[in-house]
Formats: structure tokens, sequence, C-alpha cells
């Protein structure tokens, strides 16, 4: 066990169970007072501890208005982000009972009813996140990064310049910077035309939805900023592009999401935009993640590209 894991676990006065992930942030589960929780040990400097704290009041504001999510759980000496070295931070939440609903990469289990069932599930818990956040008052001095037009499109996006991927060759980067300056002039059009936006989720991928007995759980708020609304129902729908049931999937999603929020059909036709967004953000997120001559940068660059060329085509 290392020292600034022995540190945080000092601090919650916690046992160490086991390591669930190591990814973004190490996340431990442990138990506190003799139940368990969830530990994480952030990727150092990828949030201040002001945005991290921000994070942790938004959910914790989530959890006080019924809203399924983790909640923060305080040290012994009553801080909910501390210090454990110069560049790491640690933070606990409260556990989360039941598994994913899928993984990233593998096909879904079920029919297509059953699979097109949870994701209008999926959809109304977005719309139920979007709804709850908006009556919330923010405290002083909250602070988020923004999945806004420059945070997505700009010419320092918040993962990273993607169309200086290694991994694409001149003609596809020449591609991804047109369907780039297409999809910058239709955002912003989109914007001034009233678009919804506010705090989102920012990765409800399969992975960061908790089943458990039929009731659904959001976790891993460490990616939420400030956006388009609609980019959290691209990102939800990215891993489902390649199922035989994507339309069925696709339409139970929205309607779930339309039955407790407002969403116009301008916003649906940009679906496939907003999804290439993600598409873009993920490939320059994954560059300084992985070898850029490798099979992950290339596949995350493949996907990009076929999202272009398709969003170009159409």
């Amino acid at each position: 066990m290392n020292t600034v894991l022995k540190q945080a676990l000092k601090a919650w006065g916690a046992q160490h169970v086991r390591m669930i992930k190591d990814r973004e942030n190490a996340v431990h589960e442990v138990r506190v007072a003799g139940k368990p929780a969830a530990l994480r040990l952030h990727r150092p400097r990828y949030q201040s501890a002001a945005a991290i704290q921000s994070e942790l009041d938004w959910m914790d504001a989530l959890a006080a208005k019924g809203m399924q999510v983790p909640s923060p759980i305080p040290t012994t000496g009553g801080e909910l982000v501390f210090s454990v070295g110069a560049d790491q931070l640690a933070t606990m939440v409260t556990w989360v009972d039941g598994a994913p609903i899928g993984e990233g990469g593998v096909p879904m289990e079920g029919s297509a009813e059953e699979q097109a069932a949870l994701y209008r599930k999926v959809g109304t818990e977005l719309a139920k996140l979007h709804n709850l956040t908006d009556g919330i008052t923010l405290p002083e001095g909250f602070t988020r990064h923004r999945w806004d037009i420059p945070g997505l499109l700009g010419e320092d996006p918040f993962w990273g310049r993607f169309w200086e991927c290694p991994a694409l060759n001149e003609d596809d980067r020449n591609m991804v910077l047109r369907a780039r300056a297409v999809a910058h002039d239709l955002a912003s059009v989109f914007l001034e035309n009233g678009a919804d936006f506010g705090l989102i989720h920012a990765d409800a991928l399969r992975e960061n939805v908790f089943t458990d007995n039929d009731t659904l759980t959001l976790i891993d708020f460490d990616d939420a900023g400030f956006g388009f609304r609609l980019y959290d129902l691209a990102v939800m729908m990215t891993q489902n592009v390649d199922e035989p049931a994507y339309e069925a999937i696709k339409t139970a999603a929205l309607a779930g999401y339309r039955e407790h929020r407002a969403l116009s059909q301008e916003a649906e036709d940009l679906l496939p935009m907003f999804l290439m967004m993600r598409r873009f953000a993920s490939m320059g997120w994954a560059v300084p993640r992985y070898d850029p001559t490798g099979p992950e940068v290339a596949s995350y660059t493949q996907k990009a590209v076929t999202a272009a060329r398709n969003f170009l085509g159409g």
C-alpha cells in the first residue's frame, strides 16, 4: 500500500478493501464506520481543488433533491477535498450498489426491446438531472470547465487540439478540420436560437450508469461541467452507434427524455453532430494517455474520422 493511499485512509478513518479501477482517478472500495464507500485519488493536475469541491457540491445538492447519485463524505476533520501531496487530491463518496448497465466495445445484452426500455430510463435520468440542476442555487465560487463551443471546437479545446492527433493522415485531418468548421457555425446558430445550456454530467457512458433492482444511478461526475444539454444525450449514445438496435435505442432514450423535459426537433437533428464532437474530444483525450502509435489512439481516430465523414456526407 503506497504512502498516498495510507494518508487518505487515515484522513477518513477508513479501512481498505480493494482497488476498483485506476484510470483517470484511482478508485478504491473502503469501509468507513462499518459502511462501504468509494475513495477517489484524483488524477494530478486534471481538476483543481476548487473544481472538485464544486463537483461534490453539485452532487450533494442533487442527492438532497432525491436524485440517485453518490454523496460526498467528509474526512474526520470535516474536509471534502483532502490534499495528500503536492498535486494529489483525495475525496470520498457514498457507495453505489449494483453494476454498470454495460461496457463500451461490448455488445449489449438483451433483446432490442429490452435495450430500448433500458435507454428510455437513461434518457429519463438525464432529464431529471437537468431539471433538478436548474432548480439548484450554486454556491459562491462554484467553478467547473466548459463543454461549450470553445471547449469543444475552439483553438484550445478542453481535451486537447484533436486535429493534431498524430494518427490522422493529411486527408483525414483536412476532413476533420472541415467538419469542425461546419460544426462550429451550426453550434453557434443553435446557441443563438436558445439551445438548452447548463451543468451537465458529460460522461453518461454505460460504465457510469449503475442499475440495481431497476433503479438507475449516475456515477463519476469527474468530467461534469457547463455545456450543451444535447451533449449529454450525444455522449449517452456514442457506445450504441454500432448496436443493431441503435435507432430503437435512440428513439426510446429521446422519448424518455422528452417525457420530462423539452427537446426540440432542431436539437434532435443536431444529435449526430454532437456525437461527432464527442468523437473529436475523445480523440484529443486519447493522445496524451496512450502510445500515439498504438491501437487505442488508432481506434479513437477511426471513430472520429467516420463520424466526420458521415456528418459531411449527410
